[in-house]
């Protein structure tokens, strides 16, 4: 595979090639190789981001995709409805990027949700902006938000994401309340530089009526500065929690969550922790990925993509399109291979990914 710089494959699947599906069980579902059958999709609308997290994008930003390389609104609605028609996808999440950053994002949602009546539709976001279009977006399906928030701490804030826009991200936060998109969570990323923080956002969490989850860092950043012996494990991050908060585990309500759950002084308060690194739940995994150039992405850490839009825009039929993303689902890899000798990170960041 060719690269361009920061990590955007150039070379990918053509629509003319399906992926192998030797051995692949008659079933309508999405169905890989280990058994697993994908239920949720996440779908990456764009990789433009109105911050410059550190464990994400590179300072100057990932490269502009040109529009008319964009899955539109129309393309987006049509292939969420024949991943719940055809292929049993129960939650549909939209991503970036920054999904607030599109302009037609209003006419995205509307279009889904009209595609695919009943779908839970949410969207991940860092909530810049969201104060201005909550209410817009309730009004046109979206069912929920998880907004992105690492620390309350203005300084580390703007350090960490290379801006200077908590109070932004706050009241779009304080929208998504009114307009009614919950349960709102929260995901923050467990950064050695803001650990400390991670008692008082808990506290401040579930004082504003939020679910927190703490994701552990995964190579997945644009400058490849993760290294494994830097990373904030899950078990670290639960002794700063407990020098404020008696926590017990609850273990997870969905065994394909990818959030462990503790109770959070004998609850009902919880907090979660995403630890993808070292407590891999890559056998539970239910999810499947569409990069916001109309590619399929089975795994996270898999760079093997195939192309839907070339198939779209060439007068696919939906049969056909279900039939590719059944193709490539059945060869996702069996996890991620972090801990593994030969591990080699994905080409694409976590913002050209979608996550």
């Amino acid at each position: 595979m060719t690269t361009l710089a920061l990590g955007m494959p150039t070379v990918r699947r053509s629509p003319a090639e399906a992926p192998p599906t030797d051995g692949r069980p008659d079933v309508p579902g999405l169905i890989d190789r280990f058994g697993r059958v994908a239920h949720d999709l996440r779908i990456s609308i764009t990789s433009a981001c109105s911050l410059r997290c550190t464990y994400c994008m590179p300072a100057e930003g990932l490269p502009v995709i040109p529009r008319d390389e964009l899955l539109s609104a129309t393309e987006i609605a049509r292939l969420v409805g024949i991943a719940v028609h055809d292929l049993g996808v129960r939650e549909v999440r939209f991503t970036g990027g920054e999904p607030l950053t599109r302009g037609d994002l209003v006419d995205i949602i509307a279009l889904s949700a009209a595609a695919a009546p009943g779908t839970p539709l949410s969207m991940t976001t860092n909530g810049i902006g969201l104060d201005r279009s909550a209410q817009a977006l309730k009004d046109a399906g979206l069912a929920r938000v998880n907004v992105s928030l690492d620390t309350l701490d203005r300084e580390h804030f703007t350090r960490l994401t290379r801006r200077d826009r908590l109070p932004r991200v706050l009241d779009g936060i304080a929208a998504a309340h009114r307009a009614g998109l919950g349960p709102l969570k929260i995901n923050a990323v467990a950064m050695r530089e803001t650990l400390h923080d991670a008692p008082a956002l808990l506290a401040w969490a579930i004082d504003h009526g939020c679910r927190l989850r703490f994701i552990e860092q995964m190579p997945l950043d644009a400058d490849e500065t993760w290294k494994r012996d830097n990373m904030v494990a899950a078990e670290e991050l639960l002794e700063v929690l407990r020098t404020r908060f008696t926590l017990e585990a609850a273990g997870r309500d969905d065994p394909s969550a990818p959030a462990e759950e503790w109770l959070v002084d004998g609850g009902p308060a919880t907090g979660g922790i995403i630890a993808s690194g070292t407590r891999s739940f890559c056998s539970a995994c239910d999810r499947t990925r569409l990069t916001a150039e109309g590619t399929v992405r089975s795994c996270l850490f898999g760079d093997d993509e195939t192309d839907l839009r070339g198939m779209l825009r060439a007068g696919a039929s939906d049969a056909e399109l279900a039939d590719r993303g059944r193709a490539a689902m059945w060869g996702k890899q069996a996890g991620h291979g972090i801990d593994a000798a030969d591990f080699v990170r994905p080409a694409r960041s976590m913002g050209g990914i979608g996550g």
